[in-house]
């Protein structure tokens, strides 16, 4: 378990470990109107707003969420402004949309008065924020006095081919050269995390009455937009000649939030959205691993910690808290059991790894027939305490019928435990080398997307995770002799361990 120091750690009962599955996902609501049918003088000015109230579950109360922006002189507004809820599968979430305009409106009896188009696209989990700026040369005279008042309307690419607004420019008065200012946008609201997703720009004369006068357009992409300034990034907006449209700059950051800044720093800390990343390796790796088990009741254990109730500092724990029955059925009994660990043990150091490989060692020294065949799955941070006991603990397993995958989890270094796997120099202790190289290392970033939230190839870890486990079994039935029988082998992964302390 992860190693944090001996003191200024927050106890790990504070902490809210969830069950592994997410609870919520969010969904960005857009709102445009089409407010034909209206008797509406053409001079009016009606300044329009649309308010979205959501009701309680129990009071049936309805409360504001939030409002758009105000939009003149128009009878059809899109508003850019957005709403984003928390989408629940399980429950009924009645929303109101109110839309208000500054002067009241008839209707014309029998007739409709106008429709709300909503909108909604679950939102990617993005939190990257884009910063450009756009000029334009020699934009087409729109004004009566040979100039034009130029703007930008981007719109984002639906799933279903239709466009939603999502950022406006300002206008910049009197020129066919624009230089628009610099803005910045959340990738999620621009392309919903989607960098080949189709951006369409539109450029607009701005009139006062609000019947702006369209310039032209032009599509791109976030992928393109990211090259920045070059010759992919001119774009020419077609009317009856063509004009140009030239990106002066494009940059991206990650937006952090406030939990990003005072949440714990512990790899086994978990929010309320997502797994950590223990919880990730273990889920990934175990459910491939799994499925070599004919029973699949496996022994869960935990080092690093101290255990209720006297405190006492344990490397060979059951993370489901049963001595007598450490056996979790299938790997979301083992998520379980983890998560419910957190809630009683205290992560303590040093680390060692020793402990739990004796204690795999002495299952597999019972049966040396071939009639079953061990592997110690361990998850780790890469901090390590005892490197020469666990040297000579894997060197005397070598022996036995058993093999130890190790998954190493966050940024760390993890030399420690390349030179645990034998692949290029055998390991060895007190002068004496391992009779077989028993250990596999793999690092799970390197199968994370970006984020840190996904596996981008399940096909490509299963195969590194496992690529030596068939030599070394093999390797083990022919150095003593076995040969294969009718007998089902039971290939059992032993001990799940969430490694180190704190």
């Amino acid at each position: 378990m992860d190693k944090l120091g001996d003191k200024d750690v927050a106890p790990v009962y504070e902490f809210d470990p969830i069950t592994g599955n997410i609870p919520a996902t969010k969904v960005e609501i857009s709102v445009s109107c089409s407010c034909g049918g209206m008797l509406i003088s053409a001079s009016l000015s009606l300044p329009a707003v649309c308010i979205l109230y959501t009701q309680g579950v129990e009071s049936k109360q309805w409360r504001e969420f939030g409002r758009t922006e105000v939009i003149d002189n128009t009878l059809n507004p899109d508003f850019v402004r957005k709403y984003i809820l928390d989408y629940f599968f399980e429950e009924k979430q009645n929303l109101r949309f109110d839309i208000r305009l500054e002067k009241p409106l008839g209707g014309i009896p029998g007739k409709k008065c106008g429709t709300v188009i909503l909108t909604a696209e679950e939102l990617g989990n993005c939190r990257d924020c884009a910063t450009m700026q756009f000029c334009a040369n020699k934009l087409d005279k729109k004004d009566f006095f040979g100039r034009s008042d130029p703007f930008m309307v981007f719109y984002r690419s639906n799933e279903d081919g239709t466009f939603t607004i999502c950022h406006k420019t300002e206008v910049v008065k009197n020129t066919l050269n624009p230089v628009w200012q610099p803005f910045s946008i959340p990738v999620r609201a621009l392309c919903n995390g989607d960098f080949d997703r189709t951006i369409k720009v539109e450029v607009y004369d701005w009139d006062r009455d609000g019947s702006h006068d369209f310039i032209g357009e032009f599509t791109t992409s976030f992928k393109d937009l990211s090259r920045g300034q070059s010759q992919f990034n001119v774009y020419e907006v077609r009317t009856e000649v063509f004009r140009h449209v030239n990106l002066l700059s494009f940059s991206v950051e990650s937006e952090h939030t406030f939990l990003d800044y005072i949440k714990s720093t512990s790899l086994h800390y978990m929010n309320p959205y997502q797994m950590n990343a223990y919880a990730m390796a273990l889920k990934a790796v175990g459910e491939i691993i799994q499925d070599y088990d004919s029973d699949k009741m496996f022994p869960a254990l935990g080092f690093g910690a101290k255990l209720p109730p006297d405190g006492r500092v344990s490397h060979e724990f059951p993370l489901n808290g049963n001595v007598e029955n450490p056996y979790c059925n299938g790997m979301e009994g083992i998520l379980e059991a983890y998560h419910q660990s957190l809630k009683t043990v205290q992560l303590y150091g040093p680390t060692n790894f020793a402990p739990v490989v004796n204690h795999v060692a002495r299952y597999a020294a019972a049966v040396q027939d071939g009639s079953q065949y061990f592997i110690l799955l361990i998850i780790t941070d890469g901090v390590i305490s005892d490197m020469a006991q666990t040297k000579e603990a894997i060197v005397n397993a070598a022996k036995l019928p058993m093999s130890i995958i190790i998954v190493g989890v966050g940024q760390a270094e993890f030399d420690a435990m390349v030179e645990l796997d034998g692949d290029d120099i055998r390991i060895s202790s007190r002068g004496k080398l391992a009779e077989r190289d028993i250990v596999q290392f793999v690092p799970f970033r390197d199968y994370m997307d970006r984020t840190g939230n996904h596996v981008l190839s399940m096909a490509r870890l299963a195969k590194d995770v496992l690529a030596e486990i068939p030599d070394q079994l093999i390797s083990y039935m022919k150095s003593r002799g076995i040969k294969p029988n009718q007998t089902p082998l039971d290939s059992s992964p032993t001990g799940q361990t969430p490694p180190t302390g704190l």
